[in-house]
């Protein structure tokens, strides 16, 4: 590949997948993937996408065959591996959980200490029953399996899984339930410790932060009488601080400023009941904070 270029390693397939995509787009990497083809060049920004299993992608990135990468925290803890961790990027939230039939009416995870635990997290798991191991002088027995762990139960090869929890709805169709957390979870963007492109990458970062923000927040602008202002800064307060601008009309002043998107409609009510008019709301493509 060009040495000019930095690499990226993003989920090759899946809601993963699709969340990158998107993020992909709002930072403005446009790229071209020829069908069945897991190489893409991003076409105004010295990048090379690779389209890898989300499972792998940790390991390419520690061992500095790729610049970043974006993949779970889960991977990340159990590949042990050296990594940078840039930025949260807020999808991809679940849990790593202890499931065990519900049949089994377990609410004490220790009491599965020496039994059969079947999932696709080894080292997390053998770290996870390891206090318990110890204490009670036995060897949990972990087997590995690349899917369908839900299945492992039922099939009669384990005694409790370990596993990610997302909604619940694929655990409770295969009649498990949670006896413990392990570990909370989500998609992170991590680097290479040895990158020879840190000023790329540093670049993409604030491109990711500038599109979360935009996300998250946006613009509110409204006019109201000076005497109302402080009221209206309360409910306006701002990311940083508001915009204030005087208005020709003798004392009233515009207002702009940053609101939590959840929060919108009821920002607005409240503007509204203090006294401020024309209250416009604005979505943001992107920003640089």
């Amino acid at each position: 590949m060009n040495s000019e270029r930095a690499i990226m390693a993003v989920p090759k397939k899946g809601r993963l997948h699709e969340r990158c995509m998107k993020l992909l787009e709002g930072v403005g990497l446009e790229h071209h993937r020829p069908e069945r083809v897991d190489v893409a060049q991003c076409n105004d920004f010295p990048l090379t996408l690779v389209f890898l299993p989300a499972a792998d992608i940790a390991k390419f990135v520690g061992l500095g065959n790729v610049d970043l990468g974006i993949t779970g925290i889960d991977v990340v803890e159990e590949d042990g591996v050296e990594v940078e961790t840039k930025l949260e990027l807020g999808f991809g939230k679940c849990k790593l959980a202890v499931l065990a039939p519900v049949t089994s009416k377990i609410t004490d995870v220790s009491t599965l200490a020496g039994g059969r635990i079947v999932t696709s997290f080894p080292e997390l798991a053998s770290k996870f029953f390891a206090k318990f191991d110890e204490k009670q002088n036995v060897k949990t027995k972990i087997r590995y399996v690349s899917g369908s762990v839900e299945a492992a139960c039922n099939l009669g090869l384990a005694d409790a899984v370990v596993d990610l929890v997302e909604t619940g709805t694929t655990m409770r169709a295969a009649g498990l339930e949670i006896v413990s957390s392990i570990m909370e979870t989500q998609s992170v963007l991590i680097a290479s410790p040895s990158t020879r492109h840190s000023e790329k990458v540093e670049l993409l970062v604030k491109r990711i932060q500038g599109y979360m923000t935009s996300q998250k927040y946006q613009m509110i602008q409204y006019n109201v009488q000076r005497s109302l202002l402080p009221k209206a800064l309360e409910v306006t307060p701002g990311k940083r601080s508001p915009t204030i601008s005087a208005l020709d009309e003798k004392d009233w002043v515009a207002v702009s400023s940053l609101i939590l998107k959840k929060d919108a409609s009821t920002i607005m009510d409240k503007l509204q009941e203090i006294g401020a008019s024309d209250i416009l709301l604005f979505a943001l493509n992107n920003t640089r904070m």
